[in-house]
C-alpha cells in the first residue's frame, strides 16, 4: 500500500509539469518567432528606406542642381526649388510610395488596375527611363575618367596638358583655369557647335561606356544584393567626403563673399520663366517622380504611419545634398574669379621669378619689370613672344589661374561640378587619394542609381510582356550601350543638355500630370483618400483631396505650358558651347532640325498613352463581336467577365454588407487565406465571380465597381475589423491551444 501511495505520488506531478513545460515552450517558440518576424520586418524597413535616401542623393543632387542653381541666379532659384518641392513635389512623392503598397504591383499594372483606359501612363514611365539611362550611363564614363586620371601625379588638371600629337602646351589654357581647358579638352574633346554631328567617337569615352554598361549587366545579372552597413556606408561616405570639401574650400580667397551671393536673392530673376521651369523640372527629376523608380523601390511594406516620414525624410536629404554640394561650387567660382586677371599676372610672376632664383629656369624666362601695369593679355603676348622652349616652360611652371580677366560666369555646362570639385581636390595633401576616394563615389552613386532605374525597365516588362523571355536584361542592355554612342562624340555633351534640358522635363511633366489627372478626378480623390485610410487604419490630412486636386495639378499644367512655350518660340533656347578660338563658353541657339528631334522623341515616348484606350477598345470590340458570334450556338449562354477589366485585390476586402448566418467556418479560413496571398493573388477576372455581379458608383472613364458579392466576402469584411485588434502572438497562442484541445477529443473519441 505505502509503496503504491508513493508510486502515485511520484506520478500525479508529473502531467501537471509536462504540461506547463510545453504550454512554456510553445509560448517562447511563438515569442521568439513573433519577435524575429518583427526584427526582420523592422529590417526591411530599415532597408527600404536607406535604399530610397541613396536613390535620393545621386548625382543629379551633386551634377545638376548646382549648375542650374549658377545658371539661375542662386538664391533666387533656391527659394523657388523650395516651394515647389512643398507645393508638388513632397505630396507627389507620397502618393508614388503608398500606391504601392496599397495594391502590391510595379508601374505598369498599377494604373491598368486603377484606371484601365490610362495604363499606357505605365510604359511611358518605361520610356522616360531609357532616356535618361542613356544619357546617366555617360555621367558615370565622365566620374571614370576622372578617376583614370587621378592615379596620376601631380593631378593633370592641376596645369595644361600638352597638345596632341606635339611636345609643347597650348597657350589659349592660360586665358582660363585649367580644370575648365581640362574638362573640355582632356575629357570631352568637345567641339564648337552640336551641328557637327556624330561624325567620330571619342575613344576613351566610348571605352567608358563599355566599361558601365557591362559593369550594369554584371551587377544585374549576378543579383548582387547590398546590405545595409554598405549602403550606410556609402551615404555617409559621399557625405563625409563633402563636408571635408566644404571645409577646404572655406579657406579660398572669396569664400565669404561667394556664399554671399549664392544666398542673395534677386526679385527680378523670377520674372524669367526658364528659372520655374528648370526648378520645377529638378523637382521630379530629383525625387524620381513620374519614372515608376520609387514605385518598384516600395517592393517591401514599410508600415502606414511612416510613408510621410520617409518622403520627408527623402526630399530633406534630397535638398541638403544639393546645398552643400552647390555651396562649393559656388566658393570655387568665387576662387576663379578672385584669382583671375591682375592676381593671376601677380601670381605668375612671382613664382616664374622664384624659379629663376632658384636656377630652374634660366634668366631669359624673367618677364619685364614693367609687366604688373599693363593690361593682363599683354603679359599674354609677352609669353607668345618667348622662344619654343622657354614657351613650353613658363606655361608648364604658371598657376592654375586665368590671366584673361573673368567678371562674368566661369562655367554655365554640365561639366561645372566636375571641374570645381577637381579644383577643391588639388588643394588637399595627397590629393591623387582624394582624388580617387571622391571620384571613386561617385561613379558608385551613380550605379546605384542607374541600377534603379533599368529596374524600373526590366521588372516592369518582365511582369507584363516578356514573361518567358529570360534574356531582356541582356537586350536592354545592348541596346543602353548602342543608343549611348551619340554621347561619347564631340559634341556628345550638347546632345546630352538637350535631354537633359528640354526633352525629359517635357515628357516627366506630362506623364506626372496625366497620373495627377488619373487619380485626382478619374479614380476620384476622396475615394482613394478613403480607401488609403482604410488600409491605413487611419484617416489622412483632410486638406489632402484639395492639395491633390487643387494645388499640384494647376502647378503641372502651368509648368508643361512654360515648357511649351520656351521649346516653340520665336527666339529658339540656348545651350552652352565650348568656343577654343576666344577660350570660353558661349552661348549657341540650338537648330530647328536639333529641336524637331525633341518634339519627335517626346511623341514617341508618351505614345503608349493615347494608344492603350484605343488597344483595349479594339480587344472589347473583338470580345463583344465574338460573344455574338457564339450566342446562336448555345441556347443559355453564361455571361463571361471581360478580360481586361479588373479591379485590384483590395475591391475584394472593402466590402460592407452585413454577415450572413449558416455560413461554415472552413469556408471564412478558406477564403482568408486566399485573399491574404499578397501580389500572387488571383485577381478579380480569374475568380469564379457569379454573374450578379452589378455595376455601382463608376466614374466617366473609370469602370464599374462591385456592388454585391457571395456570402464568403461579406463574412470576410465583417471580420476584418476585429481581427486588427488581435496581437499575432495572442492569435497564434489561441490557435495552437485549439488544435492542441482538438487533437486530444480526438484521441478520446478514437479510445
Amino acid at each position: 500500500m505505502e509503496s503504491f501511495e508513493e508510486i502515485a505520488d511520484e506520478e500525479v506531478p508529473k502531467e501537471p509539469r509536462i504540461y506547463v513545460s510545453q504550454s512554456l515552450r510553445r509560448l517562447t517558440r511563438e515569442i521568439l518567432a513573433t519577435k524575429t518576424q518583427n526584427c526582420f520586418t523592422q529590417t526591411k524597413r530599415t532597408e527600404i528606406t536607406m535604399i530610397q535616401i541613396a536613390f535620393s542623393i545621386g548625382l543629379d543632387s551633386i551634377w545638376r542642381f548646382p549648375y542650374l542653381c549658377h545658371r539661375n541666379g542662386g538664391g533666387s532659384f533656391i527659394l523657388v526649388y523650395f516651394f515647389m518641392l512643398l507645393l508638388f513635389g513632397i505630396p507627389l512623392l507620397y502618393i508614388e510610395m503608398i500606391m504601392e503598397q496599397w495594391l502590391r504591383v510595379d508601374n505598369v499594372r498599377i494604373w491598368k488596375q486603377l484606371v484601365p483606359w490610362l495604363g499606357g501612363i505605365g510604359y511611358a514611365s518605361i520610356m522616360v527611363c531609357i532616356l535618361v539611362s542613356l544619357y546617366n550611363s555617360v555621367i558615370i564614363v565622365w566620374s571614370l575618367s576622372y578617376l583614370s586620371h587621378s592615379f596620376d601625379h601631380p593631378l593633370p588638371w592641376n596645369e595644361c596638358p600638352l597638345v596632341k600629337n606635339i611636345n609643347v602646351t597650348d597657350l589659349s589654357c592660360l586665358r582660363t583655369v585649367s580644370h575648365q581647358y581640362f574638362w573640355y579638352h582632356t575629357t570631352l574633346s568637345a567641339s564648337g557647335h552640336i551641328e557637327e554631328g556624330v561624325k567620330a567617337l571619342v575613344l576613351h569615352l566610348t571605352l567608358g561606356i563599355f566599361a558601365a554598361w557591362f559593369l550594369l549587366f554584371l551587377i544585374m545579372i549576378t543579383g548582387l544584393k547590398v546590405s545595409i552597413p554598405m549602403l550606410i556606408f556609402s551615404v555617409f561616405l559621399l557625405y563625409i567626403l563633402l563636408l571635408c570639401l566644404f571645409i577646404r574650400s572655406l579657406f579660398l580667397e572669396g569664400a565669404i563673399a561667394s556664399l554671399r551671393r549664392m544666398v542673395t536673392i534677386e526679385l527680378s530673376a523670377w520674372a524669367s520663366l526658364d528659372l520655374w521651369r528648370q526648378a520645377g523640372s529638378h523637382v521630379l527629376y530629383s525625387l524620381g517622380l513620374g519614372m515608376g523608380t520609387i514605385i518598384n523601390l516600395s517592393s517591401c511594406k514599410t508600415g502606414g504611419s511612416n510613408y510621410a516620414q520617409v518622403a520627408s525624410l527623402m526630399a530633406l536629404v534630397n535638398l541638403v545634398t544639393s546645398l552643400l554640394a552647390t555651396s562649393i561650387i559656388f566658393i570655387v567660382l568665387g576662387f576663379w574669379a578672385a584669382t583671375s586677371g591682375h592676381a593671376c599676372v601677380e601670381k605668375g610672376v612671382s613664382k616664374l621669378m622664384k624659379l629663376i632664383d632658384d636656377g630652374v629656369l634660366p634668366q631669359d624666362a624673367k618677364p619685364p619689370e614693367n609687366i604688373l601695369l599693363q593690361p593682363p593679355l599683354d603679359y599674354l603676348d609677352w609669353i607668345s613672344n618667348l622662344p619654343r622652349h622657354l614657351q613650353d616652360q613658363v606655361i608648364r611652371f604658371s598657376p592654375s589661374c586665368s590671366i584673361k580677366a573673368q567678371k562674368e560666369k566661369f562655367m554655365e555646362g554640365p561639366g561645372l561640378a566636375f571641374a570645381a570639385f577637381s579644383q577643391v581636390v588639388s588643394l588637399f595633401p595627397a590629393s591623387s587619394l582624394w582624388a580617387i576616394l571622391f571620384f571613386l563615389t561617385l561613379a558608385v552613386t551613380e550605379l546605384s542609381t542607374l541600377i534603379r532605374i533599368l529596374e524600373g525597365i526590366v521588372v516592369p516588362f518582365q511582369n507584363s510582356i516578356f514573361r518567358n523571355y529570360p534574356q531582356l536584361l541582356s537586350v536592354v542592355c545592348l541596346g543602353g550601350f548602342l543608343g549611348s554612342f551619340v554621347f561619347t562624340s564631340r559634341p556628345g555633351s550638347y546632345i546630352m543638355s538637350l535631354f537633359d534640358d528640354r526633352l525629359v522635363p517635357l515628357t516627366l511633366i506630362t506623364i506626372v500630370a496625366f497620373q495627377n489627372v488619373a487619380l485626382a478626378w478619374i479614380y476620384g480623390a476622396k475615394r482613394f483618400r478613403e480607401e488609403i485610410s482604410s488600409e491605413l487604419g487611419h484617416f489622412l490630412w483632410s486638406f489632402f483631396t484639395f492639395l491633390l486636386c487643387y494645388m499640384t495639378l494647376p502647378g503641372l499644367l502651368a509648368l508643361l505650358i512654360i515648357c511649351l512655350i520656351q521649346l516653340y518660340q520665336r527666339v529658339p533656347p540656348y545651350y552652352i558651347a565650348w568656343n577654343s578660338s576666344v577660350t570660353q563658353e558661349v552661348k549657341q541657339p540650338y537648330p530647328q532640325n536639333t529641336l524637331g528631334w525633341v518634339t519627335f522623341l517626346s511623341i514617341l515616348t508618351l505614345l503608349p498613352i493615347p494608344v492603350h484606350p484605343l488597344y483595349q477598345w479594339w480587344h472589347l470590340q473583338d470580345h463583344i463581336a465574338s460573344e455574338r458570334f457564339e450566342k446562336p450556338l448555345s441556347k443559355k449562354m453564361p455571361l463571361a467577365p471581360i478580360k481586361h477589366f479588373a479591379w485590384p485585390k483590395h475591391r475584394l476586402v472593402k466590402s460592407n454588407f452585413k454577415m450572413q448566418e449558416g455560413n461554415s467556418e472552413s469556408s471564412l479560413k478558406a477564403f482568408s487565406l486566399t485573399l491574404d496571398k499578397g501580389p500572387d493573388v488571383v485577381p478579380l477576372r480569374q475568380s469564379n465571380l457569379p454573374s450578379s455581379v452589378t455595376s455601382q458608383d463608376s466614374s466617366w472613364l473609370s469602370l464599374p465597381r462591385i456592388s454585391s458579392l457571395t456570402s464568403m466576402l461579406s463574412i470576410r469584411s465583417a471580420s476584418l475589423v476585429p481581427s486588427r485588434q488581435v496581437s499575432p502572438i495572442s492569435t497564434e497562442i489561441d490557435n495552437s491551444d485549439k488544435h492542441g484541445e482538438t487533437k486530444e477529443n480526438h484521441k478520446k473519441s478514437v479510445q
